[in-house]
Parts: C-alpha cells; sequence; structure tokens
C-alpha cells in the first residue's frame, strides 16, 4: 500500500512512520523544502501554490498532518493567522490537487482536533455533536470543510480530531514533567475542566487501524475512552513520578500570560468519547490515565 504523508517530521509523523515503515507500508512523503530523496519525497509550497500533481498519482492513501503549532506562541492576530491559513488554505490546495488527478487515493486522512466542539463543560461529545463556539472551533470547521470537496471524487474522508495526546518527548505531558519532577506540578484553574486524552502509541494504532477499516469514514474522536478532570490528571501524573501535587495554577494568570489561547487550550473542557472506534471494534492499549502514565514515564 502507497501511502503519502504531510507533516512527516512534526509530532504525530515523527512515531507514525517508523510504525507504519515497520507494518510494510510504502511512505513517500511531502516536503516544503529541498531536502528530497528520490522517488521518496516530493516538494511542495502551498502557500506559492506549487506542486508536482503527476507525482502525486497513484497513492493509496494520503495522510494530511501539516499545520502551524497551536500552542508554541501568544495567539496575537498574525499568530491566528498563520494557524488558520496553514490549514485551510493548505489543505484547500492540497484537496484541489488530489480532485485534478486520474488515479486519486482511495482515502484520504486529514489532522483535525477536538477543539471543533469548543467548551462543552461536562457534556459527552461524541462525533455527531455539532460544531462549538470559538477560534479553534472555527478552524477546525473550516478545515474540515476544505477536505470534504474530496467527496466529488468519491474518496473515503476521514477527520481525524486529535485529543490531548500524551508523550513524554512533545506535547503538554512533555512541558509538565519538567515541572512535577520539581515538586512544583498543580491543577490548573479549578481542575474540573476535562481533558480527552490519548496516548501516541494509541493514536497512531487508530490511524492504522482506520486504514484497515473500510467502513470508517467522516470524523474520528482519536482519544481514549475515559476522559478526566485536571485534576485527576494532574494527580495521577504527581502519583507515578512519585512527586507532590500541591499547587495551582489560577486562571487569571493564564489569562494574563496567555490570552485566549488561555481559554481555548487550558481552562476550556471537552469531554469526548471515540464513539465511532468502539463501535468498530477498536481496542485501547491504555484505558485509563493511570495506565498511559505507567507506560509512557516507566525508567
Amino acid at each position: 500500500m502507497r501511502i503519502l504523508i504531510s507533516g512527516s517530521s512534526g509530532f504525530i509523523g515523527t512515531y507514525l512512520i517508523p510504525f507504519l515503515a515497520s507494518k510494510g507500508y510504502n511512505l513517500n512523503y511531502l516536503k516544503r523544502k529541498r531536502e528530497l530523496i528520490k522517488d521518496i519525497t516530493i516538494l511542495w509550497h502551498p502557500e506559492r501554490r506549487i506542486i508536482n500533481s503527476k507525482a502525486l498519482e497513484g497513492y493509496d492513501v494520503v495522510i494530511h498532518l501539516a499545520g502551524e503549532n497551536i500552542a508554541t506562541r501568544k495567539w496575537t492576530k498574525r499568530q491566528k493567522e498563520k494557524i488558520y491559513n496553514s490549514r485551510i488554505q493548505d489543505t484547500n490546495f492540497l484537496t484541489q490537487s488530489i480532485l485534478s488527478l486520474d488515479s486519486p487515493p482511495k482515502l484520504f486522512l486529514c489532522a483535525s482536533a477536538l477543539g471543533y466542539y469548543g467548551h462543552c463543560g461536562d457534556e459527552i461529545v461524541t462525533e455527531e455533536h455539532k460544531a462549538g463556539e470559538g477560534f479553534l472551533a472555527k478552524v477546525c470547521k473550516d478545515w474540515e470543510n476544505e477536505v470534504s470537496k474530496a467527496n466529488k471524487k468519491k474518496i473515503r474522508i476521514v477527520n481525524l480530531r486529535f485529543g490531548m495526546i500524551l508523550s513524554p518527548q512533545f506535547g503538554i505531558l512533555s512541558k509538565l514533567l519538567p515541572v512535577f519532577k520539581l515538586g512544583l506540578g498543580g491543577k490548573i484553574g479549578n481542575g474540573k475542566q476535562y481533558m480527552s486524552w490519548i496516548s501516541i502509541e494509541d493514536a497512531i494504532r487508530a490511524i492504522e487501524y482506520i486504514i484497515k477499516n473500510d467502513s470508517i469514514k467522516g470524523p474520528v474522536n482519536i482519544t481514549s475512552n475515559s476522559p478526566v478532570p485536571n485534576e485527576e490528571f494532574t494527580r495521577v501524573l504527581g502519583t507515578v513520578i512519585s512527586k507532590p501535587v500541591i499547587f495551582s495554577v489560577p486562571a487569571f494568570i493564564l489569562r494574563f500570560v496567555y490570552g485566549e489561547m488561555a481559554d481555548e487550550l487550558l481552562l476550556s473542557s471537552i469531554r469526548a468519547i471515540p464513539k465511532k472506534l468502539i463501535d468498530s471494534g477498536f481496542t485501547f492499549r491504555h484505558e485509563t490515565v493511570l495506565m498511559a502514565m505507567q507506560s509512557l514515564l516507566r525508567e
């Protein structure tokens, strides 16, 4: 099976590529820079609408993971434009390029996020839940709308609505660990907001599962089946690394430092369940946050 991947050097791609390679898939990559290896990478510049369309012919699967990191910088007007454009404009270009092919892929997987649902409080949300309010919700909704245009060629489309992916090398867990190891960890805000998490191992296993399962299409929540409040998440983390969890970061400080990003990334509550994965028979290696932490952080 031939698979073309964008965003191969990002968080998910760093783990997904060796996993898929170990399973025997034939992997090629979309790259913006001229770090090209013949017959493996394809140069593209979505900002300038440049791509070798002929080189896109004949792939079985396209996995689109590229996009500006949403958590590295404060959300200034310019940064929000970069986040939005790197998803909507780039995805539009890739989708239109796919639609122009004589032999388009059978499956188009595109990253999205649980931010689609916005702040949901204690309400349990599945893939059938409508889009919420806020910047991230708009980004995700518009992002998925661009991908939906591939329906014109009857391509199976899957929007990967990623939850909070846990890895000691990348993402939120990697940022929390140094603080918690110093004994300075604690809950964020009042700690009541739900965190919909998934281990990196289960996230990449879910992607391959979707590739092999033709019945799965549309939005899919890539998250565990046991979301937890922030105060439980931080308590479990402290327990696993044998450190006290006695501090907390007040919401007003987070809003002062991070502005809008604090409300949408740190204080927002999304209690999502991966209904489509569960209903199709997918099994999680890490069913609880304790299991995930113990596996990820064992010495």
